[in-house]
């Protein structure tokens, strides 16, 4: 029988899944501690230093946007995306490309003296794929690493906003 360890080992804490975790965490906590998010409606960030980094490029953005974007990435994580026009847009910007394609390569050559195998192809767009997935990781435990502070500091300055900055802390 396999049991679940709380502490996480150094591996662990850059792992994707303990990632997702402490974002979906954070939200959750966000969402039990916001009571009534109405009261973040025309607060803007630009109070908080910290958030300003993480703001995006419309201008006049209030908390009650990012606390409804965070729950709308968090519900995205769980439950997968469902609409279809984001689908096209993700399988648009997933396709492999190849900086050097054997197969082009191959394909300027006579016929009778192909030289490509499969199997290189195989290795080459493996290595590729491999390379796109570190990439990929990395930038997505960055952007999970920048909504679980974002969230964080969205539960922090509810809290001094309603007066009980120093509660759970």
């Amino acid at each position: 029988m396999m049991m679940m360890q709380l502490s996480e080992t150094s591996k662990q804490k850059n792992s994707l899944f303990n990632a997702m975790n402490r974002f979906i965490g954070a939200v959750n906590d966000m969402d039990q501690t916001i009571l009534v998010p109405s009261l973040l409606r025309d607060v803007p960030l630009e109070e908080d230093r910290e958030m300003g980094v993480l703001k995006s490029d419309v201008e006049e953005v209030d908390m009650y946007s990012y606390y409804e974007l965070l729950k709308s990435i968090r519900s995205d994580m769980e439950w997968g995306v469902r609409c279809a026009s984001a689908d096209e847009k993700l399988k648009e910007s997933m396709k492999v490309t190849r900086s050097h394609s054997s197969a082009s390569t191959c394909s300027s050559m006579s016929s009778s003296s192909t030289s490509c195998s499969e199997e290189e192809e195989d290795e080459e767009e493996d290595e590729d794929l491999q390379k796109q997935f570190q990439f990929h990781l990395t930038g997505l435990q960055g952007v999970l690493s920048k909504l679980t502070q974002q969230a964080n500091l969205l539960t922090k300055r509810y809290k001094q906003e309603i007066g009980i900055g120093g509660w759970g802390q």
